[in-house]
């Protein structure tokens, strides 16, 4: 009886351990259950959505994400996202989209038993339109030619494979227009406009396409010079024949003529270096409106026009001047003192002007008067960008000194076409100038 006993005690033992352990395997095979979230910020390429563990199925997950594909029912085999952490909300991002395309996604999550789906949602891709572009102010406008270009804002969902600028007499021009081909890409471009006719008006835009079509920028109008105005504005610059001038160059390898002046040694040119002596780029300040607030270095050259560079050399800011390294080595921008014994030399502000112009009326306008170029220094009128307007081109030049006169302004000498004058006075440090370099 009493093995009995002990034998129904084992058996009963025996059993209850099969029935916990079945229990216990039972709920070892429990999977997670996720819950998919709807789909948002869809793109041509890339979308978003995510989900929610509800139970992990009493495991650790290891795995937790968004899985899509363009049949139902996606699993992890197809593309899918893996994200850390365990029950609770997630997000994913999906990527590698084909536009105008449907998709399926379910949320996963995996634990040692395997994994568990959610809901499926569908969505469809963005699909592609033609690209944003603007059109890039236009520059350089001589009396055949000019600058312009383009900016790609947003490719629209597919790459760019032609982009340029097309230009007419009329309004509205299009690529069934004249244009130019710069090549593919979202890049920023510059396009060279050629063969215009003198003292016309032109009308561009710019232009990009993809695979939805050809969009256009913002249409912009411009003048180009007279054939007459061209030749006299860029005609070479008149230097004292009388006299002996020396040579300079500066860290982008352009020549000037210097001139000795009293004790003095100066470039008988304006300035027209992009680089600093140290090798360093100068900012070049093509958006006019940047100007008035900037207070790093800035150059540009009169209207944008690199035309200008060659006679009236580039506008400078007064913050590249500071930098000490706008001269070429062994010469620097003058200080308001050195103006000064300039001025002193040539008999005072009062005359000074008529010494320093260059003669004539190519680059000046009438009357430029007094103007003999006596002391071979060949002012030339070259204008000023202030406030982030251009003017007095032909009319007066200025040049930068050194020299601060507050924490906002700084001195320039200023000689002016209607008298012989020279004066020395201040301008707010964010105005483009002309720059004279004098020798150490």
């Amino acid at each position: 009886m009493r093995y009995f006993i002990k034998l129904k005690t084992i058996i009963v033992g025996l059993f209850s351990a099969i029935l916990l352990f079945s229990c216990e395997k039972e709920v070892n095979k429990n999977l997670p259950v996720v819950e998919t979230y709807e789909v948002w910020d869809i793109t041509q390429t890339t979308a978003k959505s995510g989900g929610y563990v509800i139970t992990d199925g009493g495991l650790p997950l290891s795995a937790r994400g968004v899985c899509w594909n363009t049949d139902t029912l996606p699993t992890i085999n197809n593309n899918h996202s893996t994200e850390s952490g365990g029950r609770g909300e997630f997000e994913s991002t999906l990527k590698g989209l084909q536009p105008a395309t449907i998709y399926y996604v379910r949320a996963y999550a995996t634990n040692r038993n395997g994994t568990g789906y959610g809901n499926q949602v569908s969505f469809e891709s963005g699909r592609v339109r033609a690209p944003d572009v603007g059109t890039t102010l236009v520059s350089s406008i001589t009396n055949i030619s000019a600058i312009s270009g383009g900016v790609i804002g947003y490719d629209g969902g597919d790459s760019v494979t032609a982009k340029g600028v097309c230009w007419n007499t009329s309004t509205g021009p299009t690529t069934e227009d004249f244009y130019t081909m710069d090549g593919g890409g979202d890049d920023e471009y510059v396009s060279e406009i050629t063969g215009l006719s003198g003292n016309t008006t032109y009308y561009v835009k710019a232009y990009a396409t993809n695979s939805a079509g050809t969009a256009y920028g913002t249409e912009l109008s411009f003048k180009t010079l007279t054939d007459s105005a061209a030749a006299v504005l860029f005609s070479p610059i008149l230097f004292n024949s009388n006299l002996t001038y020396g040579t300079v160059t500066d860290a982008d390898w352009n020549e000037y003529k210097t001139i000795q002046i009293g004790t003095q040694t100066w470039m008988a040119e304006n300035l027209k270096t992009t680089t600093f002596k140290n090798g360093a780029q100068i900012a070049h300040g093509i958006d006019n409106n940047i100007w008035p607030d900037y207070t790093l270095d800035l150059f540009c050259w009169f209207t944008n026009n690199v035309a200008f560079k060659t006679n009236y050399g580039a506008l400078y800011n007064w913050y590249a001047v500071n930098t000490g390294n706008l001269c070429p080595a062994g010469w620097h921008v003058p200080s308001s003192a050195e103006f000064d014994t300039l001025i002193t030399y040539l008999g005072g502000e009062n005359v000074a002007g008529g010494k320093l112009k260059e003669s004539g009326t190519d680059h000046w306008l009438p009357p430029n008067t007094e103007a003999d170029n006596e002391s071979g220094f060949s002012a030339l009128p070259a204008g000023r960008l202030f406030s982030g307007e251009f003017e007095l081109l032909r009319a007066a030049g200025y040049w930068w000194s050194s020299t601060g006169s507050s924490s906002e302004e700084a001195y320039y000498i200023a000689i002016p076409g209607n008298d012989d004058t020279a004066n020395t006075d201040s301008a707010a440090k964010t105005s483009g100038m002309s720059v004279r370099c004098i020798k150490d």
